[in-house]
Formats: C-alpha cells, structure tokens, sequence
C-alpha cells in the first residue's frame, strides 16, 4: 500500500476519531461539537494566570534564544552577500496594487461594497501570495509560481483540506471564533474553504522568499547535530502519547489546547519514522536547521500578516485562549503567536511530501532558490 496512502488515512483517523471518541466515552453531547456553521460558544475557558503566563513565556523565550543564537555564530550578512537583483517583473507590480486596493476594502467601510466586505480574505491573501513569488523571482531570476507552477497550483486544494483539520479540532478547544458571518451552512462552506486555499501557498512562499537571502540560511548549517537511538521505539511513544492527548483535548481543553497544533506534527513525524522516510527534521542528524528554522518563521511572518489584517475587517477572528489570554497583538494574545512555530513545520512537512510526489525526488523547497 502507497505510504503516503496510509500516513493520511491514520492522520485523519487519529485528528477526527480520537477527540470525539473522547467525548463520547465522557458522555457529553456530541450534537454541539459537530455543529455547523460553528457558531455557538460552549466552552468557558479558565481565567488569565501569571504563573501559567509565566511558565509559557519562559520556554517560548528560551526556544526562541536558542534558535535566533545561530544568527550570531559569524558576520553571515558580510561573508555571504545577497544575490544579484533585478527588476520586480510586471506581474509583481500587479500583485502589490491587488494587495493594497483589497487591502483597502476590507479595512473601509465602503456603502457601496457592503456585500464584498466579507470576501476580501481570498484575494487579498492570493495578491500577497503572488506578490512574495515576486520578490523572490526578483532576487533569483526563480520563483515557486514560475519554476514549480505545478506544486504551486496544487497547494491550494490542499491547503483548503488542511486547513480544515485545524478547523475541526477547534470544535473541541474553541480558541478562536468568527464574527459577522452570516451564512447558510453550504454558503459557509463554500467561502470558508476558498479562504483556507490560501493558508499552504503563503506559507511556502514566504518560506522561499527567506531563503532568497543566501547567507541567513547559512547559519543554521552545521550547526547542533541531534542523532536520536531507537527512533522507531520513540516514534510509537510519541504516537501513542499524541493519540492519548487527543483523546482528552475536548475534556481538558483548558490544559490540552496546544495539541490542537502539535498533534498533527508529532504523528505524521512518528509515522514517517516508522516507514523509515526522511521528514522535516532528519537534517538535524547533519546539525542543518536551516530548513526548519525558515518554515518556523515563515508561518510566524505570515501569521503576524493574518493577524493584521484580520484586525480591521468586516468579517473576523477573536480568540479566547485559557491561562494566557492579555497583552494582544492586533486580535491575538502574544503568547498565541508561538503556535505559529510548530504549524509552520506542519506546512512544511505537507509541502516537502507533496513536492517529493510530484517530482520523484527528495528535494525540497531549498532547491528552489
């Protein structure tokens, strides 16, 4: 059986069985956790805790520390200059005019584009996703859209389905919440899964537009090397200790909520290590974090855009995140933007798959620029 077959059939059975299965065993009404559009608020999440905030803050720092520490092993922006560049193309030029007039409309309240309103997400993600390819071509005569156009086509879809996982496993926790939308059920679904199309393109095009500039990568190259011993018995730990999280993440959503973003990562890792693949940390072996770094920040540089730009418009995100929830950024406490760290792996752990399929090889986005 293909084993990209069967990594997706035990992921999806493992995202959307184990947590229901955990509420039915609790014997609490499913009825309200399947509801569609999700518009009703039943979780009531603990108040702000300093120690909670405290104990998060910490270890966010000290990740954060250790990965930005690289950046200051040697003068990288000295010893490896930027490409040659040239000229934004013509497309690009397009992209960032898109970028800014659906930018002003979703931020103004024009009487006249009342009814778009609600629909500025799309396109104004898509100008920006073209916009990135720009400046990356603009740096290396190379782009995912023009060099990869296949990969690039193919993201949407699948970042629609993607998205929706996440979706799904916020019925459980309820970390964040829509406003003003207004829609039938086959409505919702419709514009809702037009809007996650774009979540994978941007990521993985932010993440060649950072790997455009040829010296920051460099630094995390022979760096900390981590070889692990017994990979394979500590693959079905994690996957066993993933699935148990799972399944209480609707009982103890309070304490459990950031499996919500680490779940998928730690299953689909387990499960390629079983297979004996190579996944999104193997370099580590090499003491190259180059990669991981770039996808990490990448989502983190797209999430502070997301967050942004969702301040202002007409139809929106709120959060309510237990423990840590003060001292926003736009929308979103700043503790929540650390959950941009791991779901940038995520997208690039999808996007090096995906590639590795349509390409026959074991390259990844790094090839491209």
């Amino acid at each position: 059986m293909n084993s990209l077959f069967v990594k997706l059939i035990v992921l999806s059975a493992m995202l959307l069985g184990l947590p229901l299965t955990g509420i039915l065993f609790s014997g609490r009404p499913v009825a309200k956790y399947l509801e569609f559009p999700p518009e009703t608020r039943f979780i009531q999440h603990a108040p702000f805790s300093w120690f909670a905030f405290g104990c998060y803050a910490v270890f966010i720092v000290t990740v954060l520390t250790f990965l930005f520490s690289a950046l200051f092993r040697k003068p990288w922006n000295l010893s490896n200059p930027k490409p040659d560049s040239q000229p934004l193309p013509w497309w690009g030029w397009i992209s960032l005019l898109t970028c800014l007039f659906f930018w002003g409309i979703a931020w103004r309240r024009i009487a006249f584009l009342e009814w778009f309103q609600p629909h500025t997400f799309a396109p104004l993600w898509v100008s920006f996703i073209v916009f990135l390819n720009a400046l990356t071509f603009r740096r290396t005569g190379r782009s995912l859209l023009t060099h990869k156009t296949r990969l690039f086509l193919i993201l949407f879809p699948l970042s629609a389905a993607f998205w929706w996982f996440f979706e799904y496993l916020n019925r459980f926790v309820q970390n964040w919440y829509y406003v003003e939308i207004k829609f039938g059920a086959l409505e919702y679904f419709l514009y809702a899964t037009l809007s996650f199309s774009t979540v994978l393109p941007a990521v993985a095009s932010m993440h060649a537009f950072l790997n455009s500039d040829t010296g920051y990568p460099r630094c995390y190259h022979n760096w900390i090397k981590v070889a692990v011993q017994n990979r394979k018995s500590l693959a079905w730990s994690v996957l066993v200790i993933a699935g148990l999280g799972l399944s209480f993440i609707g009982i103890l959503p309070d304490y459990l909520f950031p499996l919500l973003w680490i779940s998928p990562l730690l299953i689909v890792l387990s499960l390629q290590t079983i297979l004996g693949e190579r996944h999104i940390l193997s370099d580590l072996a090499r003491g190259n974090w180059g990669n991981i770094v770039s996808y990490a920040l990448a989502a983190l540089t797209c999430g502070f855009f997301w967050e942004m730009w969702n301040m202002y418009s007409l139809a929106k995100w709120q959060y309510s995140i237990p423990l840590v929830h003060r001292f926003h950024v736009f929308e979103m406490p700043i503790l929540g933007y650390a959950g941009y760290l791991p779901f940038g792996l995520e997208c690039g752990m999808v996007v090096a798959m995906i590639e590795d399929r349509l390409y026959n090889n074991k390259k990844t986005l790094r090839g491209l620029v």
